[in-house]
């Protein structure tokens, strides 16, 4: 069976997806099996795209693509790592169910029903969904990562999700600036932009203090790690996920409460 041609949008989500399962030198060796011809160079995404997009159009079909990502996602290549290939597997599996087919857990094509619309695939993430409502998971995190979730794309998730917490900050305050730098100049006890109190007694500083710390240490963990770590360095699962966002959404929930005391 021939399977049609993957336009370059969903193509290149999914090489970023696979770009972290192999190194520069395995991105070689793995096109070169998959008998693919590498036709640019740069980062691991766009060197898998252009190679993937020029097969796919000599072809006229894109059994050539599902080889090779049959290759990368071979069980063989994640021994000891179980976690990581179930976390590839499963995000390039959400861009394949719309050409009707998956990759199996032994690494191997199969056709299954094919998605017909964004509708269908969100309806297939229901048990997700209500899993964030358990959660209690903020909406303006959501707004920030929903696609990532979809695609059960933990890693960018959070990373995504981090970021919301530095847009809200802005949008009432006025400032410019991200991460600890931000959140220090929005909650200075001397000169607050943000207060979460009055600010008259040394309790309500010591608030104002630790809120400031605490979402400066979200940086530090989520925005900073996953920005800067290699994927295959720390994996994200569901639950890690889970727990992160729930962490963001009391950050959320707080800033909601935070006055206003002036706008820069």
């Amino acid at each position: 069976m021939k399977f049609p041609l993957i336009e370059r949008t969903p193509l290149g989500a999914i090489c970023e997806r696979l770009a972290e399962a192999a190194s520069h030198k395995e991105l070689g060796f793995l096109l070169h099996d998959a008998q693919m011809e590498e036709v640019g160079d740069g980062p691991r995404w766009l060197r898998m795209l252009m190679a993937l997009d020029a097969r796919q159009k000599r072809d006229g079909c894109s059994n050539g693509i599902l080889n090779f990502i049959r290759k990368v996602l071979h069980p063989s290549r994640f021994v000891g790592r179980a976690e990581e290939f179930e976390g590839f597997r499963s995000s390039v599996n959400s861009s394949l169910l719309f050409l009707g087919v998956e990759i199996r857990d032994d690494g191997e094509l199969r056709e299954v029903k094919k998605a017909e619309t964004v509708g269908e695939a969100e309806r297939r993430a229901s048990a997700l969904q209500s899993k964030l409502r358990r959660r209690f998971v903020h909406a303006d995190v959501l707004a920030f990562c929903r696609p990532e979730l979809l695609n059960l794309n933990y890693f960018h998730c959070v990373l995504e999700a981090t970021k919301s917490i530095a847009q809200k900050i802005r949008d009432k305050t006025g400032l410019d600036g991200d991460g600890v730098v931000l959140v220090q100049k929005a909650f200075s006890v001397r000169d607050p932009l943000l207060a979460l109190n009055s600010l008259q007694t040394e309790t309500e500083r010591t608030e104002q203090t630790g809120f400031s710390n605490f979402l400066s240490g979200l940086f530090g963990m989520f925005r900073n790690v996953t920005a800067h770590a290699p994927r295959r360095s720390w994996i994200v699962d569901e639950d890690e996920a889970m727990a992160a966002l729930a962490i963001l959404s009391y950050g959320h929930r707080r800033l909601d409460e935070a006055t206003v005391v002036r706008r820069k």
